[in-house]
């Protein structure tokens, strides 16, 4: 059970600290820490806990961009980036679709795509094809 805590925001840290504190009582096996400002407040936090604390690095939040030493180096056992890859492939949508407005073509983005192919080999998908083939000729 993860339990999260955004005291920190409104009530500050050791008001954070005692929320977790109360949910580690309750059961909670790991800690959702919102808005932690700083890496000494991390160590502090992970330290006064007992139990995993996960860092939430969304861009454009109130926790600075801290790499995965940095955090990890503070006691957080797992970081989470819920909306970086989001942000990154938005911001690419509306890169293509402006140009093929402004162009009428692609052709001037298309050494920013993934290929075909690529797309295929990260799926997997030829192995896939593959099973599915063996799979509905019978020959398991």
């Amino acid at each position: 059970i993860m339990a999260r805590t955004d005291a920190h925001a409104v009530e500050g840290q050791q008001a954070a600290v005692d929320r977790a504190g109360a949910y580690v009582r309750a059961g909670a096996d790991m800690i959702f820490a919102e808005a932690l400002q700083s890496l000494d407040e991390y160590r502090q936090f992970t330290d006064a806990v007992g139990v995993p604390v996960l860092a939430n690095i969304t861009e454009f939040g109130k926790t600075p961009l801290f790499t995965t030493k940095e955090l990890g180096d503070a006691g957080v056992e797992l970081v989470l980036y819920p909306l970086s890859a989001f942000r990154a492939m938005s911001a690419a949508a509306l890169k293509v679709y402006q140009t093929l407005r402004d162009e009428g073509t692609q052709s001037s983005v298309i050494d920013t795509m993934q290929t075909r192919e690529e797309l295929y080999d990260m799926l997997g998908y030829h192995e896939y094809e593959q099973k599915l083939d063996k799979l509905f000729s019978g020959k398991n």
